[in-house]
């Protein structure tokens, strides 16, 4: 059963970098560890990537395995396989929930988002992300709702599931 991140919130980001993750983003990282069992901390892979991504991009254990295979399944010396080779593994920080729910976002990752007191944390599927809050409100926040805007006033977003293809 694939689990899925569900909500947004905001958190305090400490001196050490110190970030306390949503208690039930914290139970989807659990389940989608294979590796996990009670009293171990979950593992998940943070994705920083190059200089166009403005928030962390957090991926359980389940979600970058799947990452990885389709990058495997790419031809070996072929750009496509380099670059995203780059991209998820070289431009990744691979980490753990700590005793208490937090993560430890190294100041090279703070660094990169301009994070500083604050962290804005929303679901995105089988990730989530880690976002300065007003970068996320200036740039997210009002893409969605640019894009709205330009919707009739009665239309239902649900209209794009029926072209979604079933797996």
């Amino acid at each position: 059963m694939v689990r899925r991140f569900r909500g947004e919130s905001q958190h305090k980001v400490d001196s050490k970098g110190r970030v306390s993750i949503p208690a039930s983003f914290r139970r989807v990282l659990e389940a989608s560890d294979p590796h996990w069992t009670d009293g171990l901390n979950p593992e998940l892979v943070i994705v920083y990537g190059d200089h166009r991504r403005n928030y962390l991009e957090c991926y359980t254990m389940e979600a970058i395995a799947e990452v990885d295979s389709k990058i495997d399944a790419l031809p070996r010396g072929s750009m496509q396989r380099k670059m995203l080779q780059r991209l998820f593994h070289g431009q990744s920080y691979p980490t753990n929930v700590d005793e208490t729910g937090r993560l430890v976002l190294p100041a090279k990752l703070r660094q990169k988002i301009d994070l500083e007191g604050e962290a804005f944390f929303i679901a995105a599927g089988d990730t989530f992300q880690i976002w300065k809050p007003e970068t996320y409100e200036e740039e997210e926040l009002a893409k969605t709702e640019e894009w709205l805007d330009e919707l009739p006033e009665d239309f239902d977003p649900l209209v794009f599931l029926d072209d979604a293809k079933g797996e």
